[in-house]
């Protein structure tokens, strides 16, 4: 039996090349989106062609009732997931915080903390041994801005990417000893469209010079990471906070 991944924001970007990288790993895979319906069914289709069963869910993680049925969808057409990739999040346009209104602050916060916090709680729900689940494996995906600050740019994003590391840890001890280990990744500058959402779409042209490496990253080669932390070659990594960022 294939174990199962469940994804969030996994019709795009990392959450897209995780997707497709599980199922050519032996994994069946549920993943969510928020609007594009045709982005979500390529990544499907493509996860089909490599042998997996795949299911696409519409949710919003910003709303626990989507959260719930999301889980609620891929135990019932799938399993309970052996790993989790708390993957969605969102970014505003770039700016500096004296500029930002309420409204977009608490946005950000909705999506990228309450959401990723209650995918975490439902997670912990399912897979810890000590509620009846079988274990696991739950994989935040964070980012350098919790680091970095991103000042001028998202400060509000790196804030809420905080959140995100400081839960980690604390949720990492928490099932430490209920079969699931709880870790994540930190990845820098990737190619991905989130930089058009934060208004500057050529952004990875701009701060490659600063990268130790000089180029922004692939979206595979944060998959590659994340697919290694759900493994068994992982078993003794528990609350790590791994960068993906080329060494900046």
């Amino acid at each position: 039996m294939r174990p199962v991944m469940l994804i969030t924001g996994g019709s795009r970007g990392i959450g897209a090349a995780c997707a497709v990288h599980a199922a050519s790993a032996g994994y069946d895979v549920c993943f969510s989106y928020l609007a594009n319906s045709g982005a979500a069914a390529l990544v499907r289709v493509a996860c089909e062609n490599r042998g997996a069963k795949a299911v696409a869910v519409q949710a919003d993680v910003s709303s626990e009732d989507d959260v719930v049925r999301l889980f609620d969808t891929c135990e019932h057409e799938l399993r309970v997931p052996h790993a989790f990739v708390n993957n969605a999040g969102v970014l505003g346009t770039q700016g500096e915080l004296a500029d930002f209104t309420a409204e977009r602050i608490r946005w950000t916060v909705d999506v990228n903390v309450t959401g990723a916090l209650l995918c975490m709680r439902e997670a912990s729900r399912r897979m810890s041994t000590e509620r009846g689940g079988g274990g696991g494996s739950i994989i935040n995906v964070s980012s350098r801005a919790s680091t970095v600050g991103s000042p001028f740019e998202y400060v509000d994003y790196g804030a809420t990417k905080g959140a995100v590391d400081a839960a980690t840890i604390g949720l990492a001890k928490e099932l430490g000893n209920a079969g699931v280990r709880v870790n994540a990744v930190r990845p820098g500058v990737i190619h991905t469209d989130i930089h058009a959402s934060g208004g500057e779409p050529d952004r990875i042209a701009r701060v490659a010079p600063n990268i130790p490496q000089k180029r922004g990253g692939q979206p595979e080669e944060v998959a590659n990471l994340i697919l290694w932390l759900a493994s068994d070659e992982a078993s003794y990594v528990n609350g790590a906070l791994v960068d993906v960022g080329g060494g900046r």
